[in-house]
């Protein structure tokens, strides 16, 4: 393999960039035949000069998430973010991009990128629909609500994957597909999260009337939180930017942040004069000096 200038055979620590972050897994695996879509490992693995897709806004923005950390490496998942509010998913080039701004190898990158779902490693739809399977959306109804949109999205001899996208990713209208672990909001199960903003209380039919509402180009007031954006919006967000102007920074964050279910419990212990055994001042104890 031919090295390019700035960059090494294999990663290394600190800024030397590596032409492909597979390498070190050695010379006898072949990374493209075991990866899920060959057809995109082969994509990931192109090169192609930075330059060419994040200007110099994006550059600015990660010198800002870096002067907000003591160390920069800690820039490390926002900046990601970052990268996904551009790309719609964190390809090769946004590994190098975010190893290059925080001082690491495309390999200490890569091992984040890869382990964490919420970085899309092929490109996303213009919205992200995850369903909840955990084990009480399940029960009430979270696997079904999947099923039927994989076959909505899909067809009945070909159902939308997870991970999958109907349409063109990144086009007007694309929808990504997934199901997902438990998103935290029990007491209002089934719920579906649409580029992370709550719709709470799902049924099979209202499921494919919100994404058909996406695919039209609508967008659906959330059950709770802000109103809705679409992916690289919401990804943009994730990484720490948002209007200057108040009023608009307002608009695009505020929204109810509560649900009837959820205050329930506090509801029936305030009718009922129950509190909470008052909480005794003890000291706490000495941390040992380093």
């Amino acid at each position: 393999m031919s090295t390019q200038p700035g960059t090494t055979p294999t990663p290394e620590p600190g800024t030397s960039l590596a032409e492909q972050t597979h390498i070190a897994a050695g010379g006898d695996v072949d990374v493209i035949a075991i990866a899920p879509d060959p057809a995109e490992a082969e994509g990931i693995l192109e090169n192609a000069k930075l330059e060419d897709i994040f200007d110099a806004d994006t550059y600015a923005k990660a010198q800002n998430l870096i002067s907000r950390y003591p160390q920069s490496r800690s820039a490390l998942l926002p900046m990601l973010h970052l990268v996904q509010s551009v790309q719609g998913y964190v390809s090769q080039e946004g590994i190098a991009f975010c190893a290059q701004n925080l001082d690491l190898s495309d390999a200490e990158v890569s091992a984040v990128a890869t382990f964490y779902t919420m970085y899309k490693r092929r490109p996303c739809g213009e919205h992200l629909v995850s369903v909840c399977t955990n084990t009480l959306c399940a029960a009430m109804g979270g696997d079904a609500i999947y099923k039927k949109l994989q076959t909505h999205l899909g067809s009945e001899e070909k159902p939308l994957g997870h991970n999958e996208t109907a349409g063109t990713p990144n086009e007007p209208g694309s929808i990504t597909l997934e199901h997902a672990e438990c998103l935290a909001a029990c007491d209002l199960a089934p719920v579906i999260q649409v580029n992370y903003e709550y719709f709470d209380n799902q049924t099979e039919d209202k499921a494919v009337a919100l994404v058909d509402a996406l695919q039209a180009g609508k967008k659906p007031a959330p059950t709770r939180g802000a109103p809705l954006t679409d992916f690289k919006g919401a990804e943009l967000q994730l990484a720490g930017f948002f209007p200057e102007d108040a009023q608009q920074y307002r608009t695009d964050i505020d929204g109810p942040s509560q649900a009837v279910e959820t205050l329930r419990g506090a509801q029936v212990a305030q009718d009922r004069g129950w509190t909470a055994p008052a909480m005794k001042d003890v000291p706490l104890p000495e941390v040992e000096k380093k």
